[in-house]
């Protein structure tokens, strides 16, 4: 029942009978953002609709008029219906897919359910985020025995689908070969019923982005499961950025072993909102939750016979939290079909994100990582106007690079009032833009500008601990800018 005192402002709600805005600036009035904020980073925490704020705020309402009958009564089928929503978008049975607080949770939550033996591999990337490469690296660091080994493919972009494809199929394939004494086969099942009871041998199993953090560049998973499939090898799909910016997900067809994505990033769900999909022929493997719910079923218990591991239940409850984040998503999925839906938010933002990142390259004089659209959903990456390395270490020290990205920071946050992801990558320093409905090329413009005119700082020898003097040191940067940039970009860069 709405509350009575709770009424919507302006952009709170909207009539879901009449015609939305057209995209661009126009909707920025249906987003919580600051009127001076240009706002290039969506893809890192998402940006709430202020339809979908009001509604969780009217649901937290509703739920402290009477915790107890809610929590008793009313949120399992609030939580199915969420689950309903998801799944019948992914390609999924509601069954198959739940509910938990982010991503790396998820991961987590897969990744620690599996039972290792000595000689099992995880096989992760340079380009898999940092929590998850961590999660990867303390199981091969863990004292507790047995314990796998972990192992990182390298890749370097821009690449193509294809030079991905054989970077990660000849990984594979190494992997077997340099341990020919290893039987690897604990092999994934292919249909319902497998118990896991008894698996035989070892595994591997690789943990494979859908689209990368950092570029965001979309993979060809897909085909990279089918590789998996051939080679005997688990997948593990980190799709944090997927849903609600990769178009035609179907997870039946494309039959990963576990899949998981941020439901708060792209989707407009609240922030604290992921999706976990384990197909019924996997959830064996998914013996508890984490925390272990109410709902866990020992595995030696009669119950197991009838129950299985009880997957979807025991996520339902591992202990009191803000189910509001959870609920959202049937609003967000309204907002976004009052929008046009799934198909127009992201024609509109991909095009924004390919013209974007022309317009951002020529303000900054420098270049796109992708000028075929192969690796770009709705996050372009553009190198950013500061000397290239020909060699590791040729010019930024691992403290100078820390330096670097939290000036960079302070000065685009706190002074420019803009933001857009920016990493060190292939010798390189990038940017990663979020192309997003509220959004025009004119941002891209202004963001350009922004980063030229940090740039353009000073800096001096002392503060790179270098031990050249300014001069020679300013001489270098020109000579390599002239070189990698045409010598358009000042390159003198202020360190605090």
């Amino acid at each position: 029942m709405p509350i009575p005192s709770l009424r919507p402002s302006e952009g709170e709600t909207y009539d879901a009978s009449q015609k939305p805005p057209p995209f661009g600036h126009s909707l920025k009035r249906y987003f919580a953002l600051d009127d001076d904020y240009v706002n290039l980073n969506h893809g890192s925490y998402g940006s709430l609709p202020l339809p979908v704020l009001f509604s969780a705020t009217q649901m937290g309402y509703e739920i402290e008029r009477n915790p107890d009958l809610f929590h008793r009564f009313k949120v399992k089928p609030l939580l199915d219906k969420a689950r309903e929503s998801v799944a019948n978008m992914i390609g999924a049975d509601t069954d198959e897919v739940v509910l938990v607080p982010n991503a790396t949770h998820a991961l987590n939550t897969v990744l620690r359910n599996f039972e290792w033996r000595e000689g099992d591999v995880i096989i992760g990337a340079t380009t898999t985020y940092g929590a998850v490469a961590n999660t990867i690296r303390y199981l091969a660091d863990r004292s507790e025995q047995p314990r796998p080994e972990a192992v990182v493919v390298t890749y370097e972009f821009p690449l193509t689908h294809a030079q991905i494809l054989n970077i990660f199929r000849s990984k594979l394939r190494d992997v077997k070969q340099q341990r020919p004494n290893t039987p690897f086969t604990d092999v994934p099942p292919l249909s319902p019923g497998h118990d896991g009871a008894n698996p035989q041998g070892n595994k591997i199993v690789a943990v494979i982005d859908s689209i990368t953090a950092n570029p965001g560049a979309l993979m060809p998973w897909q085909e990279m499961v089918r590789v998996c499939r051939e080679e005997g090898v688990w997948t593990v799909i980190d799709a944090a950025h997927s849903i609600g910016q990769e178009p035609g997900i179907n997870l039946r067809e494309a039959q990963p072993d576990f899949w998981l994505s941020n439901c708060h990033k792209w989707l407009y769900a609240k922030r604290g909102c992921a999706v976990l999909y384990v197909p019924k022929r996997n959830q064996y493997i998914i013996k508890t939750s984490i925390p272990a719910s109410h709902e866990y079923v020992s595995p030696s218990s009669p119950e197991a016979k009838v129950k299985g591991t009880n997957f979807a239940m025991q996520h339902d409850w591992t202990g009191a939290t803000d189910f509001t984040r959870y609920l959202t998503i049937p609003d967000a999925l309204a907002f976004r079909e009052w929008l046009g839906g799934e198909k127009a938010i992201n024609d509109y933002c991909h095009k924004l994100a390919m013209d974007g990142q022309k317009v951002l390259a020529e303000v900054m004089s420098t270049q796109v990582m992708d000028e075929t659209g192969e690796l770009t959903l709705n996050m372009p990456n553009v190198a950013l106007p500061l000397p290239a390395e020909r060699t590791p270490g040729e010019i930024y020290t691992p403290e100078q690079l820390k330096k670097i990205d939290l000036h960079l920071r302070d000065k685009l946050l706190n002074e420019w009032k803009t933001y857009a992801v920016h990493y060190f990558h292939a010798g390189r320093w990038w940017c990663r833009c979020s192309a997003q409905v509220f959004n025009e090329v004119s941002d891209f413009e202004y963001l350009g500008r922004a980063f030229n005119a940090i740039a353009r700082g000073e800096i001096t020898a002392a503060s790179w601990g270098r031990g050249e003097t300014f001069s020679e040191y300013h001489t270098c940067l020109q000579s390599i800018g002239a070189e990698r940039y045409g010598g358009r970009n000042a390159l003198k860069f202020t360190i605090p």
